[in-house]
């Protein structure tokens, strides 16, 4: 993937490609923001267009080393995630001593530290040793959630490069390029952050049957009581076999905000586009303030849950609250 390709954050793009076009790399970079924000194939779409020998502000995905990083033959990308919570001394010292190694040629080295805010004390002072003395050769990429987190001493020796959050649409945009249904991916962008954390949640198993539900359920909650008691039962016994009852709330609430959207006058905000021509029908049955009733005892209905009340209990309880409205 080149950086072209990476959804959003034109921010951290642009100031990378300027690093690239004026040939001003800096020694080390600090990718910094929410999980999901593409900050790890940001890293290796940066680190691919590094070890590129074409020259340009992007890789060129031409090139005999930008065939080799497609291929996960790169030996001079090193990586380092975690050892269980943490990133550790002996991890550290692994890679100053492949790094060392590795710099026995004249060839540009990347190494790439996920979750750096992780560091031990000693981990962190370590590595701040190698970052002091640079050697020309080599790109340090760290990546971290919390920016502020990393030791300050550290941060004060990287170029801050910020990610921010990607919008609904953003995410929506990406995975329908990726061929992913628009009814799924419209929800799923409401539910999760960013295009990773959606991809994820789409391909979970019981996703779009738990999206069914919810439609049907939607629908018998406002005026088919007995059959939404049947839904519910056949959802209970799917919530024993270890589907989460709080993904179909979670849908639930996003259902009846739509009914607010539509009466808004907001069809684009809504998340059950698929479901319009009913949303339309049915929308004004209810004041918005009704319907924020609706989500209110929702809400409730998942607190009860947490709570350790009877899933079906709690479900049944949900829908007579609907019904009285």
């Amino acid at each position: 993937m080149s950086m072209d390709e990476v959804p959003g954050q034109e921010k951290a793009k642009g100031m990378l490609r300027y690093a690239l076009r004026s040939g001003k790399i800096s020694h080390a970079y600090l990718f910094s923001g929410p999980r999901g924000t593409g900050r790890k194939v940001l890293a290796l779409a940066f680190a691919k267009a590094l070890f590129c020998t074409a020259g340009g502000e992007d890789a060129c995905g031409q090139c005999i080393e930008c065939r080799k990083f497609e291929h996960g033959n790169q030996p001079d990308l090193y990586q380092i995630e975690p050892d269980g919570q943490s990133i550790k001394l002996g991890q550290i010292q692994q890679l100053q001593r492949e790094m060392s190694y590795r710099n026995a040629g004249e060839s540009r080295k990347v190494y790439i530290v996920e979750r750096a805010e992780t560091m031990t004390l000693q981990a962190a002072n370590s590595l701040l040793k190698f970052l002091e003395e640079p050697q020309s050769p080599i790109v340090a990429l760290l990546l971290t959630d919390n920016g502020q987190a990393v030791l300050p001493t550290i941060r004060s020796r990287v170029q801050a490069i910020p990610f921010a959050p990607l919008g609904p649409q953003q995410i929506v945009a990406a995975l329908e390029a990726e061929g992913f249904p628009s009814a799924l991916v419209r929800t799923a962008s409401r539910l999760a952050s960013g295009p990773e954390a959606c991809r994820t949640l789409i391909q979970q198993n019981g996703f779009a049957e738990t999206r069914n539900v919810v439609i049907q359920l939607g629908k018998e909650s406002i005026s088919r009581f007995t059959a939404a008691i049947v839904t519910v039962q056949q959802q209970v016994v799917k919530a024993e076999a270890g589907q989460d009852p709080q993904l179909l709330l979670a849908m639930l609430l996003l259902w009846f905000k739509d009914m607010i959207h539509y009466q808004a006058g907001r069809p684009e905000d809504m998340v059950f586009i698929d479901q319009s021509d009913w949303i339309s029908k049915h929308a004004f049955a209810r004041t918005p303030d009704g319907w924020v009733t609706c989500m209110e005892q929702v809400l409730e209905c998942g607190r009860r849950i947490r709570a350790h009340v009877s899933t079906q209990l709690a479900l049944e309880q949900l829908l007579v609250n609907l019904q009285e409205g």
